[in-house]
């Protein structure tokens, strides 16, 4: 039946990662691995598997595109109706994995998660082909229908509603931020002893009277 899964190897023979090697901001530093994922030629080098807390309290987990990354948080956007934006409505909180298995890399987050502006969303919405915008007001995400005609009627049906003229951003359908606590950073390594970078954040006094946030930087065992 092929090779046994239990006897599959992959060696890393990667370089090690330092503390002195990474950018002292992580939204830095994740920008900096993106970029050599994007020039090595990875797929999709800005998906990431989101996961949520069902309304179940069991763990959910999905790959969405990231859209956006700065020192506030990582953007992506959805559907507020979907099954994850009711999840992250109803606990506010995320974890999210990057994995770049071609250059024996993975990035960890987790943090608390809170819906973007309309503005925001209004400026993302009106860079998407026109096809994705359709489909935004088409598609009634994650319920469940009786076979692919259905979607096929309702995208005619939102064809015929804006043909000649620009589509607008449905009022169900936006942007998320998710807002860091603390980001992984994963090199692998020969024989398994892969280097983990944790970064955790505080807030300490900026001298002026207001607190800032400060990264602090710690290796983890394999």
């Amino acid at each position: 039946m092929g090779d046994s899964l239990r006897d599959r190897r992959v060696q890393y023979e990667t370089a090690g990662l330092e503390v002195d090697q990474l950018d002292a901001d992580p939204a830095g530093q994740w920008q900096r691995w993106h970029d050599e994922a994007l020039d090595a030629g990875v797929a999709e080098p800005n998906a990431m598997t989101l996961s949520t807390v069902g309304l179940d309290d069991a763990p959910d987990a999905r790959i969405v595109l990231v859209r956006g990354i700065d020192q506030n948080g990582l953007a992506f956007y959805t559907n507020y109706d979907s099954a994850k934006s009711r999840q992250l409505t109803r606990r506010p909180v995320a974890a999210a994995t990057f994995s770049w298995l071609d250059l024996h890399r993975q990035v960890r987050v987790r943090g608390s998660v809170e819906q973007m502006s309309a503005d925001e969303s209004d400026a993302y919405f009106a860079t998407r082909p026109r096809a994705s915008q359709l489909g935004a007001w088409s598609s009634p995400q994650s319920e469940t229908i009786a076979d692919r005609s259905v979607l096929d009627v309702l995208v005619a049906a939102t064809e015929k509603r804006f043909a000649g003229g620009d589509v607008p951003r449905p009022d169900h359908w936006g942007g998320w931020r998710l807002l860091p606590t603390d980001w992984e950073f994963w090199q692998g390594r020969p024989s398994r002893l892969h280097d983990r970078l944790r970064y955790t954040t505080s807030a300490e006094p900026d001298g002026g009277g207001a607190l800032s946030r400060v990264w602090t930087i710690s290796r983890l065992a394999p």
